[in-house]
């Protein structure tokens, strides 16, 4: 979804003041610690109407003008006094579904959720200039408005300034939550209401953590705050919503990917954290066995072909193939991508942000993208026939495509595009490497204990004490630098098989994914998931724990 224009910009734009009026505007605020509205306001630059209705078109409301509408008493006794002086609206009109009410302050609407609760209605907001509002809280409810509230609807964002402290406290409230979270390293924040609490947790390698959470009456405020900087709208809560947010947190610039669903107390919100300083990684980083590198590095080296990497969802299957195009990215070679959404922008590869509204979809990408003469695709996710057969006609016809499919282990696949109707001669022709993946928590360097494991132990991975010998394996400890966990960081585990003719005889004649599977074992040289886990804890990266319980769901799928 698009940034919310500036105030400054839709002033030019509405009220034509100009660019050096915005800039005087900037100057006084940040001198006076006001908002740029006010600013403009107190210099006389601009008028009080054309600041709220600026106000509407930045946040997207509907306009009232109190000062001239007649409001009947029957309209009026819709909300009681009491209800009107606490959340500060004013009822305008009734419609079929609820109420049309007037605020001087688009902030206020973050109050609606509690006056749906008192209240029993539903609301859409309009909005109205302060001195207008002020007028008709005195004329029909006989309120003194400057003893509820101070010049509230000038106090829009001000243009972002890096020395500007917000003194609001759900900003600051936010900011915090934002702020720790990239702190401990999380992946995501998950921001969920229920009856009587607020739940916040972080995802820390891969694991919720419940962290000290705000009072439940702030949740209508936190969760707005949020869905406002991330460009959704505030007045729908019926509705899923996506956004983004870019943000400069601790120093580093970090995107947010939002998602705001509903709830039964409420709107679930989780933000996904992509730190552009380090989410993207180098390929020998991905935690690849020696061999298992080598092989990956010449299958991204072929000239055409399809190479899938599957897993679920939070896999790493994204970083992966990011790490396969920056070892692949040179001047002259012309690299395209399909996502949804682009989650890290890579310098010199053109990539295309998949929009379902306008019917931009993968497979329309992907036509049109051949035209554009690539060397390299990478197609975000394969998510249906017609995606499939296209990725799969490109790869038989000069280009190296680059996807991702939703699969429990590498070899089923194969039968998986089967299943969504691609013909299988063109599957066992255009596929020339699979590889599953799953990420396990890697223990943290600075606590980890040695230790010998019990003969149970060792056979739940298949091992024997002789695997040990001369092998130093460890458990997690717990220090201040890894929180007491024992674990810092993730690490991939991979299984990968490169396509021969043998199993690719076996994929034409529809062989299951568990013949397929043995044969890969034999010529493939496939090593499973649960035995790459099992390396990297003789290794002394993990533990029996955390392979048991991620290895393992890949090994029993494929069973």
């Amino acid at each position: 979804m698009a940034e919310r224009k500036l105030l400054g910009e839709i002033l030019k734009e509405k009220a034509g003041i100009s660019e050096e009026d915005v800039q005087r505007g900037l100057r006084l605020a940040k001198q006076q610690k006001i908002k740029i509205g006010q600013a403009l306001l107190s210099a006389g630059i601009v008028n009080e109407e054309q600041v709220t209705r600026a106000l509407c078109a930045q946040f997207r409301l509907p306009f009232v003008n109190l000062a001239k509408s007649k409001l009947s008493p029957a309209t009026i006794a819709l909300l009681d006094a009491d209800l009107v002086e606490q959340f500060h609206v004013i009822p305008v009109k009734k419609e079929a579904n609820g109420l049309i009410v007037a605020i001087d302050d688009p902030d206020r609407m973050m109050m609606l959720d509690d006056l749906r609760f008192r209240s029993g209605m539903e609301f859409r907001c309009a909005l109205t200039t302060p001195s207008a509002f002020a007028g008709a809280l005195r004329d029909h409810y006989g309120i003194d408005a400057s003893a509820v509230t101070e010049f509230a609807g000038l106090q829009a964002r001000a243009e972002p300034d890096e020395d500007e402290e917000d003194d609001a406290p759900i900003i600051r409230l936010v900011n915090k939550i934002l702020e720790d979270a990239l702190a401990q390293r999380a992946s995501d924040i998950h921001i969920e209401p229920f009856a009587d609490h607020l739940r916040v947790r972080y995802r820390i390698d891969g694991y919720c953590q419940v962290q000290d959470s705000p009072p439940r009456h702030l949740a209508a405020a936190l969760l707005s705050r949020v869905k406002l900087m991330a460009g959704m709208d505030i007045s729908e809560k019926r509705k899923a919503q996506d956004g983004r947010i870019n943000i400069k947190l601790l120093g580093r610039d970090i995107d947010l990917r939002v998602s705001a669903l509903p709830a039964y107390h409420g709107e679930s919100v989780v933000c996904r954290i992509l730190d552009r300083e380090q989410g993207l990684i180098s390929l020998p980083a991905l935690g690849f066995a020696s061999e298992d590198y080598q092989r990956f590095l010449k299958i991204i080296k072929r000239p055409n072909g399809l190479f899938l990497v599957t897993g679920p969802t939070g896999s790493g299957k994204t970083t992966s193939l990011y790490a396969a195009l920056r070892e692949l990215n040179r001047p002259d070679v012309k690299i395209i991508t399909a996502e949804d959404p682009v989650e890290y922008n890579l310098s010199g590869i053109n990539q295309c942000q998949v929009r379902h509204n306008i019917g931009l979809n993968f497979s329309r990408i992907l036509r049109a993208m051949l035209r554009q003469a690539p060397n390299i695709i990478l197609v975000g996710e394969i998510r249906d026939k017609e995606t499939a057969e296209i990725a799969i006609q490109a790869s038989l016809t000069g280009h190296l495509v680059f996807s991702t499919l939703h699969t429990n282990d590498a070899t089923s696949a194969l039968t998986r595009l089967v299943d969504m109707g691609v013909k299988p001669f063109l599957v066992s022709t255009a596929v020339m490497a699979i590889m599953a993946q799953r990420l396990i928590r890697r223990l943290c360097k600075h606590c980890k204990d040695p230790y010998t494991p019990s003969e149970p132990e060792l056979r739940s991975l298949g091992i024997t004490s002789d695997s040990l010998e001369g092998v130093t394996v460890y458990r997690p400890g717990g220090c201040d630098e890894c929180s007491q966990s024992g674990y810092r960081g993730r690490v991939g585990v991979f299984e990968l098989f490169h396509l021969d003719s043998t199993i690719r005889e076996m994929c034409f004649r529809g062989a299951s994914s568990v013949r397929i599977r043995e044969q890969a074992k034999i010529s493939g040289g496939l090593v499973s998931l649960m035995d790459d886990g099992v390396r990297k804890f003789l290794a002394g990266d993990t533990t029996i724990e955390e392979v048991l319980t991620v290895a393992v769901a890949g090994e029993s799928a494929a069973a």
